[in-house]
């Protein structure tokens, strides 16, 4: 059974050459039949491993080498069932929000880079120029 979603933005550093990148990985947690809880971590819909972990950090881009990312932000995302909350029916297969099936990829790296030395939540700052 999931008992938690959310999106959380990992920032990586590289110890070798410094290069810093972030990355938002979608996040399930659940709870197995036998009462263990688990988490499962997916980048662009395909699952893959912990970012919290050597095996799965993505490698740098400038010298390939892996450093464990570590958490800068986080949104949950609420889980069906709230009775309160508005909805839309659905009133034809394929026919609701067709765009949907066509619109493009919104990739877990395709968003602004952290600013060094920003906070968490805080919203990046655009040079003066």
């Amino acid at each position: 059974m999931i008992t938690e979603l959310a999106v959380e933005r990992v920032e990586f550093t590289c110890g070798s050459c410094w290069h810093r990148w972030s990355v938002d990985y979608d996040v399930q947690r659940y709870r197995d039949p036998l009462d263990a809880e688990w988490e499962v971590f997916y980048r662009d819909n395909t699952a893959v491993s912990s970012p919290y972990t050597p095996h799965g950090a993505p490698p740098c881009a400038h010298c390939g080498r892996r450093w464990v990312g570590r958490l800068v932000a986080r949104r949950p995302v609420p889980l069906p069932g709230d009775d309160e909350a508005p909805r839309s029916r659905v009133l034809a297969e394929g026919g609701h929000r067709p765009e949907r099936h066509s619109a493009p990829m919104l990739h877990a790296a395709g968003h602004p880079q952290p600013q060094p030395g920003a906070r968490a939540g805080q919203a990046p700052t655009k040079p003066a120029g």
